[in-house]
C-alpha cells in the first residue's frame, strides 16, 4: 500500500484569538468594573449589562452600531410587554397564584413581543425583545417594584450597549504585514460576472485598500467587466484580466503585461477555423484598449451575447480582420457544450497545440450555451501573479504573495465578507497574535 504524506496527522494548533473576542473580553470586563462601583457583588450582580456587550459586539463599528439600535429598539418592546404583565398580575393577583397559567402568560408575552418586532419592521430584534421580556417577568412574584425593576434593566442594558460600541471604536493595537500581496478572485466577491459587489463587501474592499494592503483582483474576464462589477472600489495594486493573459493598471488606464498567443499558432488557428468555417471571436489589445473582431457569420449562440457585450462603452466590436496578428491575446468560440467540445478536439489534431491552452465555460448570459477559449499556454493566473509579484518588486522587493480564496462558491454577500475578513487578519494581526 502506498502511504501518502496526506495521511500523516497533522500537528494541532490552537487559532488565533481574533479582534471580536478580544474586545468582546474587554467590553465584558468593564460591565462588571461598572456594576462594581455601583456597589454590586457576588449573588447581587447582575449580568444584563455583560450579555448585552456579549451580544452588541459586532466585527466592525458599523455593525454594533446597527445592532445597537436594533436593541434598543427589541429593549423598549419587551420592556413594554413585561411591565404590561407585570401590572396585570399585581391588578389580578389570582392570575399569578396559578403556575399553570403564569407560565402560559409568560409565553404569550413573548410571542408577543416577537410578534411586535415584525409589526415594526425590526425582525433583527426580536430574540432581544424575548430576552428582556423574560428578564422583567421571570422573577415574579419576588419582584417589589415593576417599574423600577424596568428602568433598572433599561440602565443596564444601555450601559452595556454603549461599552460594547466605546470598545468596538477602540482599535486594540496591531501590527500591518504590508510585505504581503493578497490575490483574490472577483467571482469570490460578487455573485456572477454582470452584478455589481455589494455595498457592505465594498466598504470593506476599500477600507483594506486606504489602509495600505495590497490586494490584486483577479478576473477571467477583460477589464470591461470590472466597471460593471467593480465600480468604486479604490485600488492600489494593477489586476489581473482576461484569466492571467494580461495584467491591468485601472488608475493608469493601461497594461502592464501582455501574454500574447505567438504569431504563429495564432495564424495556424485562424486558417483552420476558416477553413472549418467557424465563426469566432478575436480578443486583441491595442493602444491600451480590448479590441474585439469578429470573424465569420453571427450565430444564434452568439446573438444573445453579441448583443449584450457590444453596448459596453469599455469594449469595442470590429467586424473583419483589420487588426495586428501579433496582439491576439485569444479566441472566444461559442457554441452548445458538445460543439465546443468536437471544435476542440478538431483543433487538436490538426493545428499542433502545445504552446496553447483550451478552455471551456457556460456563458452566465445565455444559460446552455458555452464558449471554448483559446489562448497561449503562458496566460494563466499561476504565471500572472508570477509576473505581477516580479514587477510590483522592483519598488517593493520584500513582496510576498498571500493567495485567498472561498472553500466553496459564492453564495451570498456573507461569503465576500468572510474572505475580506481573513485577509484583514493576515493584514493586520493584533500586536500579541504570531506570524503565520
Amino acid at each position: 500500500m502506498n502511504h501518502s504524506s496526506d495521511s500523516t496527522p497533522k500537528k494541532f494548533q490552537f487559532p488565533p484569538i481574533g479582534q471580536r473576542i478580544a474586545k468582546t473580553t474587554i467590553a465584558v470586563f468593564l460591565c462588571l468594573l461598572i456594576y462594581w462601583l455601583r456597589g454590586y457583588h457576588g449573588q447581587d450582580m447582575p449580568t444584563e449589562s455583560a450579555i448585552t456587550a456579549i451580544i452588541c459586539m459586532q466585527p466592525y463599528v458599523r455593525d454594533s452600531r446597527n445592532f445597537a439600535l436594533n436593541r434598543a429598539a427589541g429593549s423598549l418592546i419587551g420592556a413594554f410587554w413585561g411591565l404590561l404583565l407585570l401590572f396585570l398580575l399585581y391588578a389580578f393577583p389570582g392570575l399569578g397564584s396559578n403556575h399553570l397559567i403564569l407560565y402560559a402568560l409568560m409565553s404569550a408575552g413573548v410571542l408577543f413581543s416577537l410578534y411586535s418586532t415584525v409589526l415594526v419592521h425590526k425582525p433583527e430584534a426580536a430574540s432581544l425583545a424575548a430576552i428582556v421580556f423574560l428578564c422583567l417577568v421571570i422573577s415574579f412574584p419576588d419582584i417589589d417594584d415593576p417599574l423600577q425593576q424596568a428602568g433598572q434593566r433599561m440602565i443596564d442594558i444601555l450601559i452595556g450597549t454603549i461599552v460594547a460600541i466605546a470598545v468596538n471604536v477602540f482599535r486594540l493595537p496591531r501590527r500591518k504585514n504590508r510585505s504581503l500581496l493578497f490575490f483574490v478572485k472577483t467571482k469570490d466577491l460578487v455573485p456572477d460576472r454582470f452584478s455589481h459587489i455589494p455595498p457592505s463587501a465594498l466598504y470593506k474592499l476599500n477600507y483594506l485598500y486606504s489602509d495600505g494592503a495590497r490586494i490584486c483582483l483577479m478576473s477571467e474576464h477583460a477589464p470591461a467587466f470590472f466597471a460593471l462589477q467593480m465600480g468604486g472600489t479604490h485600488l492600489n495594486t494593477p489586476m489581473i484580466v482576461m484569466d492571467g493573459a494580461a495584467v491591468y493598471d485601472v488608475n493608469l488606464n493601461r497594461f502592464h503585461l501582455i501574454e500574447p498567443i505567438a504569431l504563429r499558432d495564432s495564424g495556424r488557428i485562424r486558417e483552420k477555423l476558416q477553413e472549418l468555417g467557424i465563426s469566432c471571436f478575436i480578443y486583441t489589445i491595442h493602444d491600451n484598449r480590448t479590441c474585439i473582431y469578429h470573424q465569420g457569420k453571427v450565430l444564434t449562440e452568439e446573438l444573445t451575447i453579441y448583443e449584450v457585450m457590444r453596448r459596453s462603452p469599455y469594449r469595442v466590436y470590429i467586424e473583419g480582420e483589420n487588426y495586428n496578428p501579433e496582439e491576439i491575446v485569444y479566441f472566444k468560440i461559442i457554441r452548445t457544450r458538445r460543439q465546443a467540445e468536437e471544435i476542440r478536439q478538431k483543433l487538436n489534431e490538426a493545428v499542433p497545440m502545445n504552446g496553447l491552452r483550451t478552455v471551456i465555460r457556460e456563458q452566465p448570459s445565455a444559460p446552455g450555451v458555452f464558449a471554448l477559449y483559446i489562448c497561449s499556454q503562458m496566460a494563466c493566473m499561476e504565471l500572472a501573479q508570477i509576473r505581477l509579484l516580479n514587477y510590483l518588486r522592483k519598488q517593493e522587493p520584500d513582496l510576498v504573495p498571500a493567495p485567498v480564496s472561498l472553500k466553496t462558491p459564492y453564495e451570498s454577500e456573507r461569503d465576500a465578507i468572510h474572505l475580506l475578513n481573513q485577509i484583514e487578519q493576515k493584514y493586520e494581526p493584533l500586536w500579541f497574535e504570531k506570524e503565520k
